[in-house]
């Protein structure tokens, strides 16, 4: 095992504390609920001439709920799209700094998600907003926002501490 040489990406996976595992698997539950769903809407609708109104709904809900935990999953990594062009005819150094600058716009950014989804929540429990298809109360599908956004944040806030560490 010692002789074996990691690849980066299992370098980087190596160092994070809290498993990825727990967001490939919730992502992989939702894409079977999504699948599922959309499956037998399809299925029934082929053979009834009926549609389920509610799959939409929930549909796009899962779609999102994918997406969401797929980017925190994906940010603890360091495997986000970046483009590098300019970055790399930097010195190493400068490149780190702006790599962790980078890194630090991604952290604001889901830390306001995070402030200003809880917020939009709340107000979405506290008015007694529902949605439109099913009637159901829409802070069940808007709290997950700023959870997630947490949950990315959190991750990027780790990726930001591993950037900082690295000093090479």
């Amino acid at each position: 095992m010692s002789d074996q040489v990691m690849e980066p990406a299992e370098k980087e996976e190596s160092k994070i504390r809290v498993p990825v595992k727990i967001e490939e698997t919730l992502a992989g539950i939702a894409m079977g609920l999504l699948a599922l769903l959309t499956f037998s809407n399809v299925l029934v609708r082929y053979l009834t001439n009926f549609s389920f109104a509610f799959t939409e709904e929930f549909s796009i809900f899962l779609m999102l709920l994918i997406a969401l935990i797929g980017s925190s999953g994906v940010m603890a990594k360091n495997g986000h799209l970046s483009i590098g062009y300019f970055v790399e005819k930097f010195r190493s150094h400068v490149r780190r700094r702006i790599r962790i600058a980078a890194n630090g716009m991604v952290v604001l950014t889901f830390f306001l998600l995070f402030m200003l989804g809880g917020r939009m929540a709340w107000d979405e429990y506290r008015f007694e907003v529902t949605s439109p298809g099913l009637g159901l109360p829409t802070w069940i599908y808007t709290i997950w926002l700023p959870l997630l956004s947490f949950a990315i944040f959190c991750r990027a806030v780790g990726l930001m501490i591993r950037m900082w560490r690295n000093r090479d």
